[in-house]
């Protein structure tokens, strides 16, 4: 048995920069809806507009989710997170500058460009610089997620309210600029181990007495601490072909819908059924965040050693539809303990990203996997926030919504229970099709 090295051990540069990329994927998303108020104060901001932001960064993750496999088959992973750390410092920076509700949403897409390229690349890159430490690993990003959603609502009103919405807005950007730099150093560290590799080989040619292991160790030196295989065009179309990919994709969109529809409504929605004011909107949301900082720690580690895929899922389900449930019937009661049940769902969100991983044998299958997945999950969720606010300007009230709400959460159950069983995706076209 293989002792698990240190995490700091060779591959420190990319511990930071997991943990920053993790920090920055979800800062964008929670920072926007608390200071829609403010926003609107200077240039008007429509219930179709705020639907349309909800729906902007699963619908960027859906496409990005399908391209993004294509892009780092060329370029490789260390490359394309650095173009899409670009991509979210860039957009971010932009929305403080936003000029009119149109130019908001375009800044926003740029983010959720980036984001969607990062979050499909987050996984594979754990995979391939900490194999031997993924529960630890899907434990730290999964944490540091967390974090991220909970800190940029309890701070987004009081730094608007002192310093304007653009700087509440913009400041996130100086984490995805901090986040870019771990990996520029990997990329300039990389060209000079592929430099000497060359020597190397070269030496081995004009010196054929040196042996094989001058072969081999310019190979290592080569590829990096880790050698990982892109993403192949045939492993991913064969994922259309089977249930687990398709049941996980279904349990990674139950969990984006949960995590959206909330970022985009839930401020506007305890405003109008609560009767609490935006500050304490915002501070609710945070809670609502704030639930899934112990998910990031402990779902990783009860799934990846003891199996707990599907009680932990049926748990969230049944924590979403009690605290859903709160909001519809007696939301003035409790809010706060409705929004905290409501953000145990959250312990979906780490449940998908250790099941991207646990599911595929190699890093390979692990980024065509994640990709698929996430595309289709984020597609799923994409419909929500457009959809609740429809309704709810169709309607004028929640309960529809809310009633909408609850019944993804029921229809997800078969899917979780599939994605529960415990084989790979290479194991469910063996078992099918034959030799994968």
């Amino acid at each position: 048995m293989t002792v698990p090295r240190p995490l700091w051990q060779g591959r420190a540069l990319a511990l930071i920069g997991i943990v920053l990329v993790a920090f920055s994927l979800r800062s964008a998303v929670a920072s926007l809806s608390p200071v829609i108020d403010h926003i609107s104060r200077d240039f008007p901001v429509s219930p179709v507009i705020v639907g349309l932001i909800g729906a902007a960064p699963p619908v960027c993750f859906a496409v990005f989710g399908l391209v993004t496999p294509l892009v780092e088959r060329r370029f490789g992973l260390e490359r394309v997170a650095v173009g899409a750390l670009a991509l979210m410092s860039l957009g971010l920076l932009l929305r403080g500058f936003a000029g009119d509700s149109t130019s908001l949403l375009a800044a926003t897409v740029v983010v959720f460009a980036g984001v969607g390229a990062g979050n499909v690349l987050l996984p594979p890159l754990v995979k391939k610089y900490f194999p031997d430490r993924l529960g630890v690993m899907m434990t730290l990003y999964s944490t540091m997620m967390a974090v991220s959603t909970f800190v940029p609502p309890l701070v987004a009103v009081p730094v608007a309210d002192s310093l304007g919405w653009r700087v509440s807005l913009g400041l996130w950007g100086g984490f995805a600029v901090l986040a870019l730099l771990p990996w520029i150093a990997l990329l300039i560290g990389e060209r000079g181990r592929a430099s000497t590799a060359s020597a190397r080989a070269a030496d081995v040619v004009l010196d054929p007495t040196d042996g094989v292991d001058d072969l081999t160790d310019a190979a290592a030196v080569a590829t990096g601490p880790i050698a990982t295989v892109p993403a192949s065009p045939r492993v991913f179309g064969r994922l259309w072909r089977m249930p687990l990919p398709w049941a996980l994709a279904l349990v990674f969109g139950t969990s984006s819908t949960m995590a959206y529809v909330a970022f985009a409504w839930l401020p506007t929605m305890l405003v109008d059924i609560a009767g609490v004011t935006p500050a304490t909107a915002g501070f609710l949301l945070s809670l609502f965040a704030l639930a899934g900082l112990p998910c990031g720690l402990l779902v990783p580690i009860l799934i990846v050693r003891f199996q707990a895929t599907r009680p932990l899922f049926l748990f969230a389900v049944a924590c979403g539809v009690v605290g859903l449930g709160g909001l519809l019937l007696v939301p003035t009661v409790a809010p706060a303990l409705w929004a905290i049940i409501y953000g145990l769902t959250a312990i979906l969100f780490p449940l998908s990203l250790v099941l991207l991983s646990i599911r595929a044998r190699t890093p390979e299958s692990a980024v065509a996997l994640s990709g698929f997945v996430q595309s289709i999950g984020y597609g799923i969720a994409a419909v929500f926030p457009l959809l609740i606010g429809l309704l709810h300007e169709t309607t004028g009230s929640w309960q529809v919504p809310l009633m909408v709400v609850i019944g993804v959460l029921v229809v997800s159950i078969p899917a979780g229970l599939v994605a529960g069983r415990r084989r790979t995706i290479e194991d469910e076209w063996e078992a099918r099709h034959g030799r994968w």
